[in-house]
């Protein structure tokens, strides 16, 4: 159990750390705020695998990452530069909602069909 769970504290993890950072911007306009929308929604897309397979539950994976997405925007509120937002809550559930059917799809090694 706990080698199906560690994944997903390190993910989550990390995940905090790239949080805690004060500006992420690369000074690329426009393609900045793209990049940095795909970049929440592959964090999520990844933790939403990880979490499915750790739960065996898709919905109980998107609970989780919603919910982690959720405290995510409340701790960058505490951030310097940062600031939490409704709207990014929203793109890393839409991220999620991609991991959980990438992993449904079956092309997952580990995938059982749950």
């Amino acid at each position: 159990m706990t080698s199906r769970w560690l994944p997903v504290l390190v993910w989550a993890a990390v995940i905090f750390a790239f949080s805690s950072i004060p500006s992420l911007n690369s000074g690329l306009g426009t393609w900045d705020t793209v990049l940095r929308k795909l970049a929440h929604m592959t964090e999520y897309a990844i933790l939403a695998v990880l979490l499915v397979r750790a739960t065996g539950s898709y919905a109980w994976a998107f609970a989780l990452a919603v919910a982690y997405a959720a405290t995510d925007e409340v701790h960058q509120l505490f951030v310097r530069g940062r600031h939490g937002s409704p709207v990014d809550v929203a793109i890393d559930a839409v991220g999620a909602l991609v991991g959980l059917a990438v992993a449904r799809s079956k092309l997952l090694p580990w995938n059982t069909g749950r």
